[in-house]
C-alpha cells in the first residue's frame, strides 16, 4: 500500500517533492520477494504452500501475492478456456480449483507469455485471495489480506486534547488519545473509552479487518450509523489501541488541539 496507493512513489500520480523522476509508464509495476512460507488451505487441503512467493506491486492497487507453478498443487487444477488481457502484463490463463466437493472456478491465473516489460512473471501464479478458506503467513491466520513488508503501523500516547462532535453534541473529549499513523493514511486518534460518551454510543453488526490491527467492531448513535470503530482484541502490533475508539472524521467534527482534522 505505501507504494502504490496515495502519495507512495508507484502510485499513477507519484508525489511531486522528489529530486528524481522515474522514467516509466503511469502504471508501474514491481517485483519482490515476500519474505516468508506462505500456505493456502481449501476444503482443508493444502493448495499451495511455498518460502518463494513474491509480491507485485501495482500502481493504484493492493499487492498480490504471485508463487512459483512448482508450488502448486498440480493435481487439484483444471485449466478453462477463461482468458483476460492485461496491457501491463499480457494474457492471462485460468484454473479451477477442485477439492472434493468443493470447486472454485478460474480461482487461479497466470501469464504463460508475459509482454516484454513483464518477462518476470513467465513461470509464477496467483490465486484470488477470497476463493480460499484459510491463509497462513508462517503458521499465523493471515487477517485481509498478507501484510505489506513496505508498510507500518506506529502508535504513540500524546497529551494532545480530542474533541469529537456530532453537531452540538460532544462524544467524546479527552487529552490522553494514542496517535495512530499508518503507511499512505491520515493520523487517527484513538480515545479511551472512560473519555467517550458510551450513553450514547451501542453497537452495530458491522466489523472489519486490517491484517495490520485486526477485527474492528462498529458503534452507532441514534442518528449516525457506523460512527466509530474499535478493536477490543487486536493484533500484538496494536495492542495499545485496545478497546480505544476511534471516529470516523466523514461522519462527525473532530478535533485536534482545536483545529478539525479530515
Amino acid at each position: 500500500m505505501s507504494l502504490t496507493l496515495g502519495g507512495g512513489p508507484l502510485a499513477a500520480n507519484a508525489p511531486s517533492t522528489v529530486n528524481y523522476r522515474i522514467d516509466g509508464p503511469a502504471h508501474k509495476l514491481f517485483f519482490r520477494p515476500f519474505p516468508r512460507r506462505v500456505r493456502a488451505v481449501l476444503n482443508g487441503e493444502t493448495v499451495v504452500d511455498t518460502d518463494r512467493g513474491m509480491l507485485l506491486y501495482e500502481s493504484n492497487l493492493l499487492p498480490t501475492l504471485y508463487v512459483p507453478e512448482e508450488d502448486l498443487r498440480a493435481a487439484l487444477l483444471t485449466p478453462t478456456d477463461h482468458t483476460t488481457h492485461c496491457p501491463f502484463k499480457g494474457d492471462a490463463s485460468y484454473r479451477t480449483i477442485t477439492v472434493g466437493d468443493r470447486v472454485e472456478e478460474n480461482a487461479v491465473w497466470h501469464y504463460p507469455a508475459p509482454i516484454e516489460t513483464a518477462s518476470w512473471l513467465k513461470g509464477y501464479a496467483a490465486l484470488y485471495w477470497e476463493k480460499i478458506d484459510q491463509w497462513l503467513d508462517e503458521d499465523e491466520e493471515v487477517l485481509g489480506h498478507l501484510r505489506d513488508p513496505y508498510h507500518r503501523v506506529d502508535i504513540r500516547t500524546s497529551s494532545r486534547k480530542v474533541v469529537v462532535r456530532a453537531g452540538d453534541v460532544v462524544l467524546a473529549e479527552s487529552s490522553r488519545p494514542f496517535v495512530l499513523s499508518e503507511t499512505g493514511l491520515p493520523n487517527r486518534y484513538y480515545i479511551p473509552r472512560d473519555d467517550v460518551r458510551n450513553d450514547v454510543l451501542s453497537a452495530t453488526r458491522t466489523s472489519t479487518v486490517c491484517p495490520y490491527k485486526g477485527t474492528a467492531s462498529y458503534v452507532r448513535t441514534a442518528a449516525i450509523d457506523d460512527v466509530a470503530w474499535l478493536y477490543e482484541q487486536p493484533l500484538a502490533e496494536s495492542l495499545p489501541i485496545a478497546g480505544a475508539v476511534a471516529f470516523d472524521t466523514s461522519k462527525v467534527t473532530v478535533e485536534v488541539d482545536g483545529v478539525k482534522v479530515d
